[in-house]
């Protein structure tokens, strides 16, 4: 009986000490979710916005007034993904958590942009630029360095057409053109 109650505390205790773990984990998950809601919202809000990594804006925007748009993003590994993405690194392979994040942290910075061409009034962002920095990273026993923060900044040319009819629906945007070229 004694063997039964000392088990029964241990089991008691490892779930006393792992249940803010998984609440925390639980919280993370419900925010990422939400985050990807309101991209997914916001995208087709703006979704009016042309955006294209061609140098040169299509011809119905030629001599149209244009203007410089950014946006900007600080994204940070919360300490679950810092810490699967160190056990990975051990065995090496791809970090699906890091990749997330920093695929999460560009498709914000380029709403941030799209929102400011809209606030500018232009219906295209040509020549469309993406950059990343590490601002900070952390060193832990099993991988030297483990991305905690970055910073995502798109930016480009924004462009108002002579008419809002003179928009091609036909017209080609980022993410279009980034699964058509060759790998």
């Amino acid at each position: 009986m004694d063997i039964f109650l000392a088990f029964l505390g241990f089991l008691l205790t490892g779930f006393v000490v792992a249940l803010p773990f998984l609440l925390l984990f639980a919280i993370g998950k419900t925010i990422e979710r939400r985050h990807l809601r309101s991209l997914m919202e916001r995208e087709v809000k703006l979704q009016h916005i042309l955006v294209s990594a061609q140098r040169h804006p299509l011809p119905q925007f030629a001599g149209q007034p244009f203007c410089l748009v950014s946006g900007s993003v600080v994204i940070s590994s919360d300490y679950f993904k810092t810490f699967f993405a160190a056990l990975k690194g051990i065995v090496g392979g791809r970090l699906k958590g890091y990749e997330t994040m920093l695929e999460r942290g560009r498709r914000e910075a380029i709403l941030r942009m799209k929102e400011q061409a809209a606030q500018q009034g232009a219906q295209a962002v040509f020549n469309v630029r993406l950059e990343t920095s590490t601002l900070a990273q952390r060193r832990t026993k099993f991988d030297k360095n483990s991305i905690v923060c970055a910073e995502l900044l798109a930016y480009g040319t924004a462009f108002r057409a002579a008419s809002p009819q003179a928009i091609s629906p036909h017209a080609v945007s980022l993410h279009e053109t980034a699964s058509n070229v060759p790998k």
